[in-house]
């Protein structure tokens, strides 16, 4: 079993950090940004966030290869991924100790979807849901404490709870 504790102290350190540079001013909104390119013959997308690279495909009654998750797949590990993230940092935050955290996100998903005969299936995953997996020598109350927090300070899970205005728009450019 992995030991998390060493981890939350340096996690601990760096949010000393960089709420002293909050504090002083040093710290301000951040531009994300992240591009999806298609791969030539085979259909996949190559995601493209810094200097990282992530592949996302589709099954193949879909076209695809396999050669990585769907986007409804990776929409899931982002969830799994933040809530894993916050709860370590509300976790370092609150001195509670962790020996071990992992998170599994589910959803039901249904291909069927805008076919004939099936215009009330929604086109997105539906029936989200989590289980965070934590051993840890604190007490029920001091784990439920964490989790109420994350709930309230995940970015992610969040964002996907409340409406957002996203703005699309075409560029045409020349092949």
């Amino acid at each position: 079993m992995t030991d998390l504790n060493p981890y939350l102290a340096q996690k601990r350190t760096a949010l000393d950090d960089r709420r002293a540079r909050i504090e002083r001013g040093a710290v301000g909104p951040v531009a994300l940004r992240a591009e999806a390119r298609i791969e030539g013959r085979s259909g996949v997308r190559r995601i493209r966030i810094r200097e990282h690279a992530v592949i996302s495909d589709s099954l193949p009654d879909f076209a695809g290869y396999d050669l990585g998750p769907g986007s409804p797949e990776l929409q899931l590990g982002v969830l799994g991924s933040c809530l894993a993230h916050s709860f370590l940092i509300q976790a370092a935050a609150h001195g509670v100790p962790l020996d071990s955290l992992s998170v599994e996100v589910t959803a039901t998903f249904d291909p069927r979807a805008g076919e004939a005969g099936y215009a009330d299936v929604p086109v997105h995953p539906q029936d989200l849901a989590y289980t965070i997996r934590v051993a840890s020598p604190a007490s029920e109350a001091e784990i439920a404490a964490l989790h109420d927090r994350v709930d309230r300070a995940c970015p992610i899970l969040n964002l996907l709870r409340g409406p957002q205005a996203i703005r699309g728009r075409i560029a045409r450019i020349t092949a």
